[in-house]
């Protein structure tokens, strides 16, 4: 089946190594070495084709948490303190640190960080913002707005924030409440984006198309609801020479048979499912097809989670919570998987994904690796233990709107606890009404969903599981769990923080307080003219697409 689109228009840890030194564009360079791939002559012009999503919670990036729809859009348009470096020699699971809007920072004491700016960066040439230049106050006002707007899930990544100060139009000072070991980490995370004053008081919030204004590499030129997304190069970006590509389509195709064909048919440019990636089941047809693909292997960020009300029957029961996590297996799901075949990695608290923070399965307690044993016998022992011997039935909230896959992973779930005796019935939702409530734990009981928008590990700990976060979403409240994540918030030394998550891990695995599906061991896959991509996890899409050219 064709689908023509033609109608459509035009490592942290070397950081740390330097301390309280001022960082600068060119040691990061230095540093994080581009490799063999750039020695290319980069090539300008044409246009990336991507199948990618629909902002369907819109474009404020304070007020949603932080999933792919808005993020990997976002992406395209706007600009942070500090990134994650892109490129054909960035490793995919690790995540080095280089300058965007910041030109070099210091850390003067272990609570406070002091960033420079590039000079003569502007705004996108739209109105009310209209081009202008980006001071510092235009970051101080965006950080004030994150900790201070009402409703943004986020907020925990900054939490230890104090104060932001403005010392010049090119210098900002955070001063911290207590030493923070993640700070420049989550600074580089796709919620970290600097709006502008004049778009929220213009339209409210930045929800809407009309306020999606950065300083960004492209500009959103054209939003059709589920249809598609337009950008265009933005002629004032900073960095010079880039992106190479004049513009960005991106198409929105929820039927994964009917982008594998507009792929196959050379619509896109890079494999259709998230991530560029492609389907194992599928990839033997697209290398037929394409014998030059290009490919990388890489476990996904990404994977299933199960959310319990602590707080009610029959969910207060840890036999009960063990008992979910013993009837599920990840070993089914991974087989069962288009995106997998068998392949991938059982997920910790923390996902296999960041490998330098999730913990082994082996080095779990005795009684936490068992509780990763597909065993539906001793799952059925400990409902009856707890007084449920002819099994549980309970309501189960999900929204199907992930994607036909997550579907798929959804109702294999249900059937191995269904198995084990605890019969669930689904409840789905609308996606904008889930992450507007269920994600935010306003639900009866159980839901599930995916997991893995933010590739730093401390929000899987602090932001799940620290009582009052609004990502809190199972109603966590332990003070003995929330001693322990507190303090690998505060210790700076990764080795010392790595021994105290690794702790954390072991604790969460046996309180079974949410349960984790597996991550996909997933294939990315682009076209051989499409030069220095190299894929990673989390949602930087832009980031990846603006060091990449096009050599036709």
């Amino acid at each position: 089946m064709e689908h023509d689109l033609t109608a459509i228009p035009v490592t942290r840890r070397d950081v740390l190594k330097l301390g309280g030194a001022a960082i600068s564009a060119g040691a990061a360079a230095a540093l994080f070495d581009r490799g063999a791939a750039e020695a290319q002559t980069p090539k300008r012009g044409g246009i990336f084709r991507i199948r990618g999503e629909d902002a369907a919670t819109g474009f404020d990036p304070h007020l949603s948490p932080n999933h792919h729809r808005i993020a990997t859009n976002l992406s395209f348009t706007h600009s942070r303190l500090v990134k994650v470096k892109a490129g054909a020699a960035v490793v995919p699971g690790t995540l080095p640190l280089e300058p965007d809007l910041a030109e070099s920072w210091e850390q003067p004491t272990d609570r406070t960080y002091v960033f420079k700016l590039r000079k003569g960066v502007r705004w996108h040439p739209k109105p009310p913002v209209n081009g202008r230049e980006l001071t510092a106050e235009d970051v101080k006002y965006t950080y004030d707005r994150f900790l201070t707007v009402k409703g943004n899930p986020n907020r925990a990544m900054l939490g230890p924030v104090e104060k932001i100060e403005a010392l010049d139009r090119s210098t900002v000072r955070f001063t911290l409440g207590e030493p923070f070991g993640w700070f420049l980490d989550y600074l580089a995370t796709t919620v970290m984006w600097i709006v502008p004053r004049e778009a929220v008081e213009q339209f409210g919030d930045l929800k809407r198309a009309e306020s999606c204004i950065g300083t960004g590499p492209w500009m959103l030129e054209r939003y059709e609801p589920n249809v598609r997304l337009v950008f265009v190069r933005n002629p004032h970006y900073f960095l010079p020479g880039l992106p190479y590509v004049d513009g960005v389509e991106v198409s929105v195709d929820e039927d994964p048979s009917s982008r594998l064909a507009a792929w196959l048919a050379g619509t896109y440019d890079f494999a259709p499912e998230y991530g560029q990636c492609v389907h194992r089941l599928d990839l033997n047809l697209a290398q037929r097809r394409r014998p030059a693909l290009q490919t990388k292997d890489f476990i996904v960020l990404w994977g299933g989670i199960t959310m319990m009300k602590l707080d009610r029957e029959p969910f207060r029961d840890v036999r009960v919570r063990r008992a979910l996590a013993l009837a599920h297996s990840s070993k089914d799901i991974l087989e069962a998987s288009a995106w997998a075949l068998g392949q991938g990695a059982p997920n910790p608290t923390i996902p296999a994904a960041l490998r330098e923070w999730a913990i082994p399965i082996e080095q779990l307690t005795t009684e936490g690796r068992r509780l990763y044993e597909h065993n539906p016998s001793e799952a059925r022992r400990l409902l009856s233990q707890a007084g449920h011997g002819t099994g549980l039935k309970v309501a189960l909230e999900a929204t199907l709107s992930w994607s036909p896959d997550y579907a798929d992973l959804l109702q294999l779930t249900m059937s191995s606890w269904k198995d084990a005796g605890i019969d669930t019935e689904l409840r789905p939702k609308e996606f904008g009404a889930f992450m507007a409530s269920t994600v935010l734990g306003k639900f009866e009981k159980l839901a599930h969903s995916l997991r893995g928008g933010t590739p730093v590990a401390d929000p899987f700990l602090y932001n799940l599981h620290v009582p009052g976060e609004a990502l809190n979403s199972s109603g966590v409240n332990d003070p003995k769990l929330t001693d322990m994540i507190r303090l690998q918030r505060r210790t700076l030394d990764p080795a010392r923080r790595r021994e105290i998550v690794y702790d954390i891990q072991r604790y969460l695995a046996e309180q079974v307080y949410y349960q984790y599906g597996p991550s996909v061991s997933a294939v990315a896959a682009w076209e051989p003219y499409v030069k220095n991509f190299g894929p990673n996890i989390g949602h930087d899409y832009g980031g990846r697409l603006m060091v990449a050219w096009l050599d036709r």
